[in-house]
């Protein structure tokens, strides 16, 4: 690898540390193991192949997190490359291997799996298609159809051009000081840039029996593209309330979002999703860059934050697509849920998804 090329002059980096020579190292190995895809050979799904230890085929991800050495942290801030398999250095031949370290700084190789956008969830319980009410004991079934509608049950978009059958989550509502919408990703709003402005979205999603005559709750109001050239930071879509439809903007389980505020290492978040429902997990890195596998092929993101989940259990799985970040501790939005992986989850920040939608959260 041809580090040299990738890296800014000598002379330019003399002057930086802390978290300048970390952004200019981890940037640097980005470009070297993501800013290739369009090189790549693709699976049926349009994914990266993994044919080995070749970074090329390996890498899946680059970011900056805590070294961890035995799986223990080390309090010492690193360049993660985040591979699908971690292989053993005798299976490494030398022009695969990765180096050590990046001016100076630690890389810290981490074993994530494949990063995939959240969108093709497991089978609908039983119990999918009930109606729910704010006061019934199952309020907190997230496949339900819930009137009011409530953040982090399931949506989903009907296309009649693409019949496909899938189901994510509302993430929260927002406004733009008039109007209402719900927000997710853009992959479960707008069909990952194929869904028509003004398509319908219902509640509960296809998968868990929604029913295009009877639950139409809002139509598609805009979305930013997903590119498989550029990098992307944010997988969003909103979606307009119909009339006479009324939403709540407290999160099932974890209630209204108290403003916004950024992801930091190691803050406390919990989400409330339409497959794994409540869980809680620890922010490990808010400046990642990842390749995720969508039905379109693989495609970049920069700058995520990533996510494990507490007591053994992933934060996420599929379906919970578009799930809301909040901080556990003040109750402040910090992200949206969009991929994960075997072993993390990813979000965008927050301020980006707003931002990107020119919408604020919806007033508690």
């Amino acid at each position: 690898m041809d580090l040299d090329k990738l890296l800014p002059p000598l002379h330019f980096l003399t002057p930086l540390d802390g978290l300048d020579r970390l952004r200019a190292a981890k940037e640097a190995m980005s470009r070297l193991h993501l800013g290739r895809l369009e090189k790549l050979p693709l699976g049926r799904l349009g994914s990266r192949i993994a044919a080995g230890p070749s970074p090329l085929h390996n890498v899946v991800g680059v970011g900056i997190g805590e070294r961890l050495v035995d799986g223990r942290p080390t309090g010492t801030l690193a360049i993660k490359i985040f591979v699908r398999i971690k292989y053993p250095k005798e299976q490494i031949t030398d022009s695969d291997r990765l180096p050590a370290d990046v001016l100076g700084i630690p890389i810290d190789v981490e074993q994530v799996g494949t990063f995939r956008s959240l969108a093709t969830p497991p089978a609908p319980s039983t119990a999918a298609t009930a109606t729910t009410t704010a006061a019934a004991p199952a309020a907190l079934n997230p496949r339900a159809r819930l009137r009011p509608l409530q953040p982090g049950c399931s949506v989903g978009f009907v296309d009649a051009a693409n019949p496909v059958v899938v189901a994510g989550t509302f993430g929260f509502l927002a406004t733009d000081g008039t109007r209402k919408y719900i927000v997710s990703n853009n992959h479960v709003l707008a069909d990952e840039n194929r869904l028509a402005i003004g398509g319908p979205i219902l509640q509960p999603g296809l998968l868990d029996g929604g029913d295009p005559k009877a639950d139409r709750i809002a139509t598609l109001a805009g979305f930013t593209p997903l590119s498989r050239t550029e990098p992307n930071t944010v997988d969003c879509a909103k979606a307009l309330l119909d009339d006479g439809q009324t939403a709540s903007p407290a999160v099932l389980h974890v209630g209204a979002p108290r403003g916004t505020t950024p992801a930091a290492m190691d803050m406390v978040v919990h989400k409330f999703g339409r497959t794994t429902s409540y869980r809680v997990g620890r922010v490990t890195s808010v400046d990642t860059d990842l390749s995720v596998d969508y039905g379109q092929g693989a495609i970049t993101f920069h700058g995520q934050i990533l996510i494990q989940g507490v007591n053994g259990q992933p934060f996420s799985d599929a379906g919970d697509s578009g799930a809301l970040v909040v901080e556990r501790a003040t109750g402040k939005a910090v992200g949206l849920l969009f991929a994960g992986s075997a072993s993390h989850s990813a979000a965008n920040h927050i301020a980006d998804v707003l931002a990107a939608l020119q919408l604020q959260l919806a007033p508690a």
